[in-house]
């Protein structure tokens, strides 16, 4: 019960995608989203241009492409023995996340850094995460699991549940937002909140996530193949942060997938957080978000979060709270500039199906806010 940080494997079949999503949802807008790209290999992230290009991690393929405002496509970075993920643009000069090493299934020694390129082409890395996770740990005073659990009920539970343990050494930069001279990252390995200079390269833990809760019910016992002892009782999942955004308000914003099933089999677990980037200071911004993989904010406060295995992009009111649905499904990430809304859909392939990821745009001044 452990998270896997890989947030989207392959393997992962469209069956699982048919969902209902959060409660409390209003209904979707009647007009469609307008195809821009088709073909993407895993479009887990994506970030707008001003030139009115995005950006597009095509991560089961290890590479980061752009997308001009006509649809055209051209290839940034390339290379498959990386992990590559959430990008940013600032001056001309584009940033963006690779790892290695991430997830329990994964031998490699742990690596992680902030890759940019310029427009000649110029490139740089910086920012070592693992060394800073390594130092750290910044999860290792965090309990996860349940809490006194008695030693007749330990003794029956299966192998692959740990029954509890503190947070491991783990590094996987998933989702970032460029801010001026600094990068923050979401490092869904560590379940934090980093901090990267973009001249020094130096890494800062800004705030670790809190774990998500969540109390067993008889379904989910036998669901999970629990024994009965464990209903009634809470476990306590890691946090799992997917992207990074910084707010209106000068907070930053950080979608969290809880750890564990990544499916709905549990129900909407994941969440929305405030965090200080002063003094690292954590507060709940939303609850009860099915899978949010995304996020991007616009200049009222209101969060538009991209929910991989729910209805699709949610429009998060910021004073309110209210929920709107606007559009996709299998939506991985989302980004704005301006009125647009840009989404990556279709992220997953079904079962034995070639990738066939899209980026759609959707017109918000067509759209009530409010």
């Amino acid at each position: 019960m452990r998270k896997h940080v890989s947030l989207a494997a392959a393997a992962v079949t469209a069956a699982v995608f048919l969902a209902t999503g959060s409660a409390g949802v209003a209904a979707p807008p009647q007009s469609e989203p307008v195809t821009l790209a088709d073909g993407l290999v895993g479009p887990l992230h994506a970030s707008a241009g001003r030139d009115g290009s995005v950006t597009v991690s095509e991560s089961f393929a290890g590479r980061l492409t752009r997308i001009g405002s006509d649809g055209a496509k051209s290839v940034l970075y390339s290379d498959p023995a990386w992990d590559v993920a959430g990008s940013g643009e600032r001056r001309g000069t584009t940033y963006f996340a690779e790892s290695q090493g991430a997830g329990p299934f994964d031998d490699r020694p742990l690596a992680g850094h902030i890759r940019s390129i310029q427009e000649d082409g110029t490139q740089r890395t910086f920012g070592d995460f693992a060394a800073l996770e390594t130092e750290e740990n910044a999860d290792g005073g965090e309990h996860y699991g349940f809490k006194d659990l008695p030693d007749a009920c330990l003794a029956q539970l299966p192998p692959e549940v740990p029954a509890a343990y503190n947070g491991d050494v783990d590094s996987h930069p998933y989702g970032i937002a460029v801010a001026g001279r600094t990068i923050y990252v979401a490092d869904a390995g560590a379940n934090s909140v980093v901090s990267v200079d973009i001249r020094s390269g130096e890494t800062e833990t800004v705030a670790v996530l809190p774990s998500q809760p969540y109390r067993i019910t008889s379904e989910v016992a036998s669901t999970l193949k629990l024994p009965d002892c464990v209903v009634g009782r809470t476990y306590a999942f890691e946090p799992v942060p997917t992207d990074v955004a910084v707010g209106p308000d000068g907070w930053l914003y950080v979608s969290v997938l809880p750890g564990g099933p990544e499916d709905p089999a549990l129900g909407a677990r994941g969440a929305v957080y405030r965090v200080n980037p002063d003094n690292g200071r954590v507060r709940l911004f939303a609850d009860e978000v099915m899978s949010p993989t995304g996020l991007a904010l616009d200049d009222d406060g209101d969060v538009y979060v991209a929910s991989l295995f729910g209805e699709g992009v949610l429009r998060i009111d910021g004073d309110s709270r209210k929920r709107t649905v606007l559009a996709g499904v299998l939506t991985a990430d989302v980004a704005l500039e301006d009125s647009t809304l840009y989404a990556t859909v279709d992220a997953l392939p079904a079962a034995n199906q070639p990738p066939n990821g899209r980026l759609v745009s959707v017109d918000l001044d067509g759209h009530s806010r409010h």
